[in-house]
């Protein structure tokens, strides 16, 4: 059984991870995905070859990797939906991926991996888990709890989950992927995130 880490072995491994992860972006999105090798990325970082395979084995799990962190919330800021307010949660949870949507570089690594994946097996055969981001748990959790409270009626908690996001994502992110010129006012971005919810407590929610 492995000996479990010490609290400052587990800051040091959290922290290269960090300086991996930002060299790791850097570079895929400035020289592309072949180009960029594992030895470059860790002098990037600052850190040991070894250092790096130990977290990273494979490029293709690092790209992967580069791409989940774009889209992470840091502990300090928790998502926490409003509870007892079917419409009110959705359109909390919907804000908050609206805003991920829109973070700082997502465009270009998403189309980085659009682009890439085509060319490279290793990435074609890899299952990017965006379940895994905070704001996906966290609208999954909020579904479940609204069905344990009767507020809604969700059987299926992905496909909602995907309906609910989707429309989201088709007026707030997907234009602006292929129009660079694409933009909308906070106005427009709130009133696309109060339709979808709108649209899914129509579905979903159980009568007063």
């Amino acid at each position: 059984m492995p000996r479990e880490l010490s609290a400052y072995h587990r800051e040091v491994a959290a922290t290269n991870r960090a300086a991996i992860l930002d060299a790791a972006t850097g570079l895929f999105l400035d020289v592309g995905y072949d180009r960029t090798s594992l030895a470059r990325v860790a002098g990037a970082a600052g850190v040991s070859k070894a250092t790096l395979f130990k977290q990273f084995p494979t490029k293709a799990e690092l790209f992967e990797a580069t791409v989940l962190a774009a889209g992470d919330t840091p502990d300090s800021e928790p998502i926490e939906p409003p509870s007892g307010d079917f419409h009110a949660g959705l359109v909390s949870l919907g804000t908050a991926y609206a805003e991920l949507l829109s973070r700082p570089r997502m465009d270009d690594l998403i189309r980085a991996v659009i682009a890439e994946s085509a060319r490279f097996p290793e990435l074609r055969e890899r299952t990017f888990d965006f379940g895994t981001l905070p704001v996906l748990r966290a609208l999954r959790h909020f579904l479940q709890a609204a069905n344990a409270q009767g507020t809604a009626n969700v059987d299926d908690l992905d496909v909602a989950a995907a309906q609910f996001l989707g429309m989201i994502a088709t007026v707030v992110f997907w234009p602006r992927l292929v129009h660079g010129n694409w933009s909308l006012t906070e106005d427009e971005t709130r009133r696309t995130v109060d339709e979808a919810a709108r649209t899914i407590v129509a579905r979903y929610a159980t009568p007063d």
